[in-house]
């Protein structure tokens, strides 16, 4: 049988991980896959999780299932994080998944399942399992313009001008904050303009969050998805603790669906309940106890909103410091990198430069000019804009 089979294609980024684990040279730097790194290149447990932690082991008392929607005093608190404050609040519900990647596909399977002919519209360029996980569904997908390659920002016009020909059988894809790869966000202007054409067009809004107290903060990077929650009939929501809580191998995300009534998500709820026991049947629950502990703690909750802020504050100085540093040997090629938003940037750099990258600097990077400010150290900013420079000339 197996015989039949072609080799796999190659991640683009998780491949780049044992490449560079096999590089031997001491000064090479990983800015490929998306993690946090501290100041000496390491990817710490937070503070607030470690004593969740203890907590859990003193306390818990079983290793028993916990069911089919996961640990529900997570999904609540999930929800909370995400809504609270909007109508969407009390006509939303939610299922504990196996990271965000579960949870888009569990949305997308509902979707299916739910309309088989959708069309899923994605940004030119988004995260990269986007569209494989919508085709695995069964699902079409078609991309919308939003990143200008000559500015670095959004094309809000062009991205508009598109959006406005989605219909009652497409969903529009869009990144909660901190886009992936590009790290430049769409404004609040552009989240109210997006909700008037929902309501106008039909089509279902959908939204990847997997970054939130990463841009602007934590309140501050939802408020374009609670304008939209609280103005639009029914949306759907995939979500993440990998990066805001560093519970990466945990595998803790949530899918959140909002309809006109708690009757309906709940509906919709049931029917991914049925999809997921066809699939991975339960999630993992260590991560989702731990930050279900978390939000539920005033003392742990102030500890983590603390420290994800000191993580934030620190990729802001990071950005800042490469693009002076960059500014130091002459240019101001890459300011734009000042400006963006959460753990990445495009560089703009052509495949044959972020090899030149890895191969003359040791320096690995994605080979869509994309670089994970996240994974960056501070005595190493000089190093790499040198690097920079060197291959863009």
């Amino acid at each position: 049988m197996f015989k039949q089979l072609t080799e796999a294609q190659l991640d683009p980024i998780l491949s780049l991980t044992q490449m560079f684990r096999e590089d031997t040279r001491s000064d090479k730097m990983d800015l490929g896959i998306g993690v946090y790194k501290n100041s000496v290149g390491e990817t710490p447990i937070m503070q607030a999780v470690l004593q969740a932690e203890h907590r859990l082991l003193e306390t818990q008392k079983t290793k028993s299932y916990v069911g089919l929607a996961g640990d529900e005093v997570f999904n609540q608190s999930m929800m909370d994080l995400l809504l609270k404050g909007t109508s969407a609040h009390s006509r939303a519900a939610a299922v504990q998944t196996p990271g965000a990647s579960g949870a888009l596909r569990m949305l997308a399977d509902l979707m299916h399942l739910a309309q088989p002919e959708t069309t899923v519209w994605i940004s030119n360029p988004s995260y990269v399992n986007h569209k494989p996980v919508m085709e695995a569904a069964g699902l079409k997908v078609k991309f919308y313009p939003y990143f200008d390659p000559a500015t670095k920002q959004v094309n809000s016009e062009a991205m508009l001008a598109e959006l406005a020909k989605a219909g009652p059988k497409d969903v529009v894809l869009l990144h909660g904050c901190c886009h992936n790869p590009t790290g430049a966000d769409i404004s609040f202007a552009d989240w109210q303009a997006i909700t008037e054409l929902s309501n106008q067009n039909g089509f279902l809004p959908f939204v990847d969050i997997a970054y939130q107290g990463f841009g602007d903060g934590l309140e501050e990077d939802v408020a374009g998805l609670r304008h939209l929650a609280n103005n639009v009939e029914e949306m759907v929501i995939a979500t993440s603790c990998s990066k805001n809580f560093g519970l990466y191998r945990e595998r803790t995300g949530a899918a959140v669906v909002i309809s006109d009534s708690l009757k309906e998500a709940q509906k919709a709820k049931g029917r991914i309940l049925q999809l997921a026991r066809s699939s991975y049947t339960m999630p993992p629950d260590h991560g989702a106890a731990l930050v279900a502990t978390i939000l539920n703690d005033e003392a742990l909750t102030a500890n983590w909103k603390a420290e994800l802020n000191e993580m934030n504050q620190r990729m802001l100085r990071l950005r800042a410091g490469l693009t002076q540093a960059v500014r130091d040997q002459g240019s101001n090629a890459f300011d734009f990198i000042e400006k963006h938003k959460g753990m990445f940037s495009v560089t703009g750099l052509s495949p044959e430069q972020i090899i030149r990258m890895r191969e003359e600097f040791g320096i690995y990077a994605v080979g869509d000019g994309r670089i994970n400010i996240a994974g960056l150290q501070e005595d190493r900013l000089d190093y790499l804009a040198t690097a920079l420079l060197a291959v863009s000339r």
